[in-house]
């Protein structure tokens, strides 16, 4: 990367921390939109010019960017955290808690942008974002998965993560004892999930190669020798 291109991705990354805060605030009662980002753009004073460069979709990439730094906030957490005294599903925990704990004050804040995320602008926005997120979990605590695992633990995660966010911020009480509750119940029905995975590939092993025999009979047998 030049000199040049590192500069003004810096340049970017620094506008949007700017245009943040007082952006969350302003989503917090009016939602994410085009209106609450000029809204922001004018309390950080930052030139319109300088708001279109670091976000030319306006209020969807200040969203994206929000994601990201609560992603980052997980690795912060997993490194001041100890763990290899934690079991699988206590280190999946950790990083869920760990990145709605981030969320922090900013719950409406976090109900708008779901909210915003549902548009149809957003249709590919969305899944992307949450997909990052359950990778960073994944990475912070240690997966090293390359297989179809790497994919399948990361689909999973992002339906864990994203059905526990809508129970947390439906939740009134700031410890959260429901949310926890309902998370502690998803990552228990995933590991029973990969239990039974694991005792079904222990117990087909050594049987046939079931897709490649379906193949022949689909399309013959091949040339007979």
């Amino acid at each position: 990367m030049t000199e040049t291109a590192t500069n003004s991705r810096s340049h970017k990354y620094t506008t949007r921390e700017a245009l943040l805060q007082p952006m969350l605030a302003h989503a917090a009662f009016d939602g994410w939109s085009a209106a609450s980002f000029e809204a922001a753009r004018r309390d950080a004073g930052v030139s319109a010019g300088e708001a279109e460069l670091a976000c030319p979709r306006k209020e969807l990439d200040l969203l994206a960017h929000w994601s990201r730094k609560l992603d980052e906030a997980v690795l912060d957490a997993v490194k001041s955290a100890d763990l290899s005294t934690m079991k699988i599903r206590e280190r999946v925990r950790f990083g869920v808690m760990a990145r709605l704990e981030a969320i922090g004050e900013h719950e409406e804040a976090a109900r708008r942008a779901r909210a915003r995320l549902l548009l149809p602008d957003a249709a590919v926005e969305a899944p992307q974002l949450l997909w990052a997120t359950a990778d960073t979990i994944w990475r912070a605590i240690g997966d090293t998965s390359t297989d179809v695992n790497f994919y399948s633990k990361r689909t999973i995660l992002s339906g864990v993560y994203g059905s526990t966010l809508a129970t947390w911020l439906g939740e009134a009480d700031a410890e959260k004892p429901e949310a926890q509750a309902f998370l502690d119940r998803r990552i228990q029905n995933v590991m029973n999930f990969e239990k039974t995975k694991a005792q079904l590939q222990k117990m087909t092993a050594d049987l046939p190669d079931m897709a490649g025999l379906l193949g022949k009979l689909r399309y013959g047998p091949g040339p007979r020798t």
